[in-house]
């Protein structure tokens, strides 16, 4: 007497099969349609950014690729701000100097009042 589905083995095992196919074609789809989105995203942000006359991406780049979706927007502004908040202020990105005027900045003495 057979266990179970009153199958036999072979139906089984063949059965076994073609939910096995189905579910790696389906994980196949999922991972080439993950895949195509971050392709299409690194595009977004890179234009965004070219758009604003930068070689690189920042934080208000990725914000306004969510723009779609104001809650995950809403969420990246929020996590953004608190990033700055714990930036010390003296590593907050500062304006930058030319090299002449770091060459003149270094050659400044500083002497004290008495």
């Amino acid at each position: 007497m057979e266990g179970g589905g009153g199958g036999s083995d072979l139906e089984r095992e063949e059965e076994d099969d073609s939910v096995s196919e189905v579910l790696r074609d389906r994980f196949r789809l999922s991972t080439i349609s993950i895949a195509e989105v971050q392709e299409q995203l690194a595009k977004d942000l890179e234009l965004f950014a070219q758009h604003a006359g930068r070689k690189s991406v920042n934080m208000e780049d990725v914000i306004l690729s969510a723009h779609r979706n104001e809650h995950l927007a809403t969420s990246l502004r929020s996590f953004g701000n608190d990033l700055k908040a714990k930036e010390p202020q003296s590593e907050r990105k500062r304006k930058k100097t030319s090299r002449k005027e770091d060459k003149a900045i270094a050659n400044v003495v500083h002497i004290p009042d008495n």
